[in-house]
This record gives C-alpha cells, sequence and structure tokens, in this order.
C-alpha cells in the first residue's frame, strides 16, 4: 500500500475569484489584515469586480501565504517588502534569493542568542527558586521548633 502526502507548504486553489472572507478562512487572516497588506505594497495586484469588491486568486493565496511564513520565522513586515521589491523586479532571482538567505541567517542568530539568553534565565530562575524554597524551610523551622523531629517525649 502506497500513501502520497504533499509536504509543500504552497498549496494551489484554482479558483481565481475569491472574495476576501474566504481568502482569510483559508489562510486564517482577517479581512483587515488582508486589506492593510494591499494598502502597504505587500499584496500588488487585487482585481477589483465592477462593484469595487476586491477578487483573489491563486498568486495572491501564495504571496499570502509566503508572507505569514516570513512572518512566522521571524521577518518584519518591512522586511518582507523589501522582498517583494526584489521579486517583483525579475521574481525569484539570486538578488532575492540570496537577500532572503541573509535575512534569515540574521534572525537565527538573533534567535540562537536570544535561546541562550533563555537558557541562562532558565538557571537563574531554578536556582532563585531553590535559594526561596531553602528560605521557606527555614522560616517554617523558626515559626515551628521542634516540630516534625524526634524528641524523646515524643517516642514513648
Amino acid at each position: 500500500m502506497c500513501y502520497t502526502v504533499n509536504v509543500n507548504w504552497q498549496t494551489v486553489d484554482d479558483r481565481d475569484d475569491l472574495a476576501i472572507g474566504e481568502v482569510g478562512a483559508l489562510i486564517g487572516l482577517s479581512a483587515r489584515t488582508i486589506r492593510y497588506y494591499e494598502e502597504v505594497g505587500l499584496l500588488p495586484g487585487v482585481r477589483r469586480k465592477v462593484a469595487g469588491r476586491r477578487v483573489y486568486g491563486a498568486d495572491q493565496l501564495e504571496r499570502l501565504r509566503f508572507i505569514e511564513r516570513l512572518k512566522k520565522l521571524g521577518l518584519s513586515l518591512g522586511e518582507i517588502k523589501q522582498l517583494n521589491a526584489l521579486y517583483a523586479i525579475n521574481g525569484s532571482t539570486d538578488a532575492m534569493l540570496s537577500h532572503l538567505a541573509g535575512l534569515l541567517d540574521a534572525h537565527l542568530e538573533k534567535l540562537e542568542g536570544r535561546i541562550s539568553e533563555l537558557m541562562g534565565l532558565r538557571d537563574e530562575m531554578g536556582s532563585y527558586r531553590d535559594h526561596v524554597g531553602s528560605r521557606i524551610g527555614v522560616l517554617e523551622e523558626k515559626a515551628n521548633p521542634g516540630r516534625g523531629k524526634a524528641t524523646p517525649e515524643n517516642d514513648s
């Protein structure tokens, strides 16, 4: 028995006339966010019907998925806009891909530094928690001297 598994994060929707609500539901974005992306130039080429309603096709869906993936990787909207500008010139060129690789390298370096900081913080917090626990034990002993210890009176 053989199963086919699609591991491509870029899925294609053959429809070319999706409403903003449908796009939002497919990608997990609000209509307001999608309109904002269009407003700031991250989502060019959105067509409009005669009544002025936006309609989205496979290209816009792919672009929105790409934007969301880059955001999840830590890129800012400004960085994504730079990549869009490079992509608009000639598509996925060496220049665009090299720029993306550089951005990802920089974010990876920051992430590694942050992970290191968080591991240090975890160790410090654990150590301080142990210190607080021992202080609680000392205070309880002072408040209740002899409680819990075996004394000659308790051994009978």
